[in-house]
């Protein structure tokens, strides 16, 4: 070691990211990699940095102002960043600090030209890369001119972007420290980009080469575009070469400058073939060492590749373990859920634990394995119907996969038709004593579960729960429940296929299908109007209503006239539908009875919007619409050929589907009752860990699975680092957007609609409840934040059934995440809302507050001028 403040890069490797920054730590690591050239060069480290940050007490106080802003507040953070960067780069650096650089340079050679990189030790993490959040100097010559570089990368610390970007990554601005990089420049005939997978499709084996004339500062500054190459298997598989006009050079006395290329060679290669298999070879060994896909900043000069930089890619969706080294196609279940968001380790075991088939984890999320049911040719194509009746773009996917020959194995199929597609057997009878049955086989199930559990504690409230979650599945698996669930899916599709082909009218179903008794999901819509209707006549409780927010608002509104019958209705409909919340698949996730001020904003907006009586009439409304479509429909069969058998057929199929459909949302609504009280037993028990001083929260369980929880209370020990990384991780993941369809190579493959029947413009989606509206879009992502008025039209990510009691005031719906059977789709039907899901992007390009135009019986949007 030169000096405490000076380090060597040969000295340095991935584990001292705390000493010399992330860019550091990676160069390091770099250098002592065989066959990888790296520019000799070496660290300034964070001590050097706290010792400068020593010297000014006000930047304390200007870190305290930061940290209390909101990132929203741009003017205030540019204001106040700008005046801690002047404060640093005006503080002379302590001589023992200058002597180490000084000495440093002169063994490499003080009149050399280098460059001087900015490290910060929250930078190039596996879970935040920070790219482009500090700054780096390029062709600095002289010790004094590198001394002012240095100054200038500590202050880069408090650039605009990077407080940003730490404040919305959740990173405390004082626990980030920077260090600097000065490494020996390299004059490179051509520079650029390596990322050792795919960063547009995630395949791993995949790799892509960026590159261009010059210096790498004209690709990364977006000053050309570069030559592409892909590379998969040691081979070129692809390439687009650019006509390159500009390139970056370095000048004679320091600094860069821009320079024109002769149009003789604008449009060769930066590089040859060979060169580019050769720097994917470096690449791979670079990424077999760090563990992980990497984004490598690299120079060509005399024919040898010199490394720059290299960082975890981020944004790559992680692939399930396996253990193998087979191909696997996954298909995301949260896509089917309406819940695409990341959940915490204890709900994905929940889950998993519950489900009928296994599942696998990735980034937060649940995937199914399908490749045997892709392999066998009569499986297949009982799987690509069920899922292209649910989410064409799940099943232009799979084709998409399937296109590739080599990728699914074929297997011989598993017997006479292979296995049926729905697990459901034959047809069930018409009789809505079925349903009244196998509500009343849930509540017993459920009022079993509420009583046996009550008296179980430690180790045997575990094994209890393992015998539930297979009453659980048990309940889920009985035939009749499946048969009564695809009674009335299959009804549905029956009726839009016959009547399309045979009337020449698309999703009549949706019509047919208003007011369905039983539906569990919808009647919570209508009884929050009910409960607005209790609170609309008292002024006090709407006032009172109007400032809520703290959960224990209930309590209050006893002392307030008319406040105890407001009470009394927002309690029974917590009792009834408390277990629900947004993401509710996740058992983490706050449930209304848990935060009941979730509501509160919904029940408002009901007092505002609506009349006394409007649930019932709105049910009643419903229910004529539905008898008279019948009549129409049937009438018109009957003047047909064959007429009358035909309206025989479509009369049984319209009352299959008014008899079973409503029941399609009870099932959630068992599992998520279930699941609540399987939440509040295992609260119980964190709270007696944090009472013994296991744990610090009881939300820390959460962070577990339920076998790693199981452990905890056994030992009453817990691995308090295990926790922090899990909550890292959780973080990141919301930063991931989970693909519809995954392979085992990475590949994120998201399907098209294969259409040419939409106006040009258009945004295209899946058609799910039929009508045509057009009003203001709402975007809104967080339910709590609904601010609603009659006739918008509420565009999101995805609702599950929690946003139902949205639905009675909206007038249509566009979600990114849906298909024709899942519950946004179905509560959409119920309402007769015009809706069309699985609008790729829709919440980033439709604005909030424009005017649109939903075609719910076509699928697709217009934007309106």
């Amino acid at each position: 070691m030169i000096e405490q403040y000076v380090w060597d890069l040969q000295e340095v490797d991935e584990t001292q990211v705390a000493v010399v920054g992330g860019k550091g730590a990676h160069l390091g690591a770099l250098s002592r990699i065989e066959g990888v050239g790296v520019p000799a060069g070496f660290c300034v480290t964070t001590d050097a940095f706290r010792r400068i940050m020593a010297e000014a007490p006000s930047i304390d106080d200007r870190l305290d102002q930061l940290s209390r802003l909101n990132p929203d507040d741009r003017e205030a953070i540019r204001t106040l960043s700008a005046q801690i960067r002047r404060t640093i780069e005006g503080i002379a650096i302590p001589g023992d600090v200058a002597a180490g650089i000084t000495r440093a340079l002169a063994q490499l050679g003080e009149q050399a030209a280098y460059a001087v990189r900015s490290s910060a030790t929250a930078e190039d993490l596996p879970t935040a890369s920070f790219a482009g959040q500090q700054d780096t100097y390029l062709n600095v010559v002289g010790p004094a001119a590198i001394l002012q570089h240095v100054s200038r990368c500590w202050a880069s610390l408090f650039t605009e972007r990077a407080v940003i970007y730490r404040q919305q990554n959740g990173i405390d601005h004082r626990t980030v420290h920077m260090a600097v990089v000065v490494q020996q420049m390299v004059f490179p005939h051509a520079a650029g980009i390596l990322f050792t997978a795919d960063p547009v499709t995630g395949n791993r084996k995949v790799a892509t080469v960026d590159a261009g004339f010059g210096l790498g500062e004209a690709l990364v500054s977006g000053l050309v575009n570069p030559d592409v190459f892909k590379v998969r298997h040691g081979e070129v598989v692809a390439k687009a070469i650019a006509a390159k006009q500009r390139a970056v050079h370095a000048l004679p006395a320091g600094g860069t400058q821009e320079v024109a290329i002769e149009s003789q060679r604008q449009e060769q290669p930066a590089l040859t073939d060979a060169q580019v298999v050769r720097l994917v070879q470096l690449g791979r060994r670079i990424e077999a060492h760090f563990g992980r896909p990497q984004d490598i900043e690299w120079c060509l000069a005399d024919d040898g590749f010199q490394i720059v930089q290299s960082r975890p890619i981020t944004t790559l969706f992680p692939i399930p373990e396996t253990g193998d080294q087979e191909n696997h196609v996954y298909v995301s279940v949260g896509h089917g859920q309406m819940m695409t968001d990341p959940m915490k380790p204890l709900g994905l075991s929940v889950w998993q634990l519950t489900a009928m088939v296994p599942m696998h984890e990735a980034g937060g999320r649940l995937f199914v394995d399908v490749t045997r049911r892709l392999a066998s040719p009569a499986s297949r194509s009982g799987l690509l119907d069920v899922m292209g009746r649910g989410d064409p773009l799940i099943r232009d996917a799979l084709e998409t996969v399937l296109d590739r020959d080599d990728f699914v194995p074929s297997l011989p199929d598993t017997g006479p038709g292979g296995p049926p597609a729905s697990g459901a057997s034959a047809p069930v009878e018409v009789d809505p004593a079925i349903v009244t049955e196998l509500i009343e086989r849930s509540q017993v199930s459920i009022a079993a579960l509420e009583r046996d559990i009550r008296t179980k504690t430690g180790p045997a409230l575990f094994d209890f729960l393992l015998e539930a979650f297979e009453e659980h599945k048990r309940v889920l698996s009985d035939p009749l429940n499946l048969q009564a669930i695809m009674a009335g899916m299959e009804a549905t599709w029956w009726l839009n296929d016959k009547l399309q082909e045979w009337l020449g009218e698309k999703n009549a179903a949706d019509t047919l299908t208003l007011s369905a008794p039983d539906n569990v999901t919808s009647e919570m819509g209508l009884a929050l109007l009910d409960v607005a209707d209790v609170i609309r006549p008292q002024p006090e409780v709407v006032a009172f209503l109007r400032g809520v927010e703290d959960e224990g608002f209930l309590d209050e509104l006893a002392k307030l006239a008319g406040g105890t019958e407001a009470r009394d209705a927002i309690e029974a409909y917590l009792d009834r539908y408390g277990m629900r919340c947004v993401g509710e698949i996740d058992i983490t996730r706050p449930r209304w009875r848990e935060r009941p001020t979730t509501l509160v904003p919904v029940i408002l907006d009901n007092v505002r919007n609506f009349e006394p009586g409007a649930a019932e009439r709105r049910f009643e409304q419903g229910q004529q619409k539905a008898q008279k479509k019948e009549q129409d429909v049937l009438s018109r069969l009957r003047a047909l050929p064959d007429g009358d058998q035909k309206a025989d057929e479509a009369k049984r199929m319209i009352d299959r589907v008014r008899t079973f459909i409503g029941y399609r949302e009870y099932p959630k609504y068992g599992i998520v009752s279930r699941s609540f009280v399987y939440k509040q037993a295992l609260l119980e028990e964190a709270e007696r860990l944090v009472q013994a001083n296991v744990l610090p929260e009881k939300e820390d369980i959460f962070y577990l699975t339920f076998q790693e929880l199981h452990d905890v209370v056994r030992s009453n020990q817990v691995d308090d680092q295990l926790i922090q990384q899990r909550k890292d991780a959780f973080r990141s993941y919301h930063a991931l957007t989970p693909p519809r369809v995954l392979t085992s190579d990475g590949e994120a493959v998201t399907g098209a609609y294969r259409r040419d029947d939409v106006p040009a413009g258009a945004l295209i989606g899946l058609p799910v409840s039929a009508g045509t509206i057009e009003g203001r879009a709402r975007v809104i992502l967080d339910i709590a934040e609904a601010d609603l008025e009659a006739g918008d039209i509420l565009v999101t990510t995805f609702t599950d059934p929690s946003w139902s009691p949205l639905f009675v005031g909206i007038a249509g719906l566009v979600t990114e995440v849906g298909g024709l059977m899942t519950h946004g789709a179905v509560i959409a039907r119920e309402y007769g809302l015009p809706a069309v899901v699985g609008v790729e992007q829709a919440t980033r390009l439709i604005r909030d507050g424009q005017r649109i135009r939903v075609h719910g019986t076509d699928g697709y949007i217009e934007i309106l001028p």
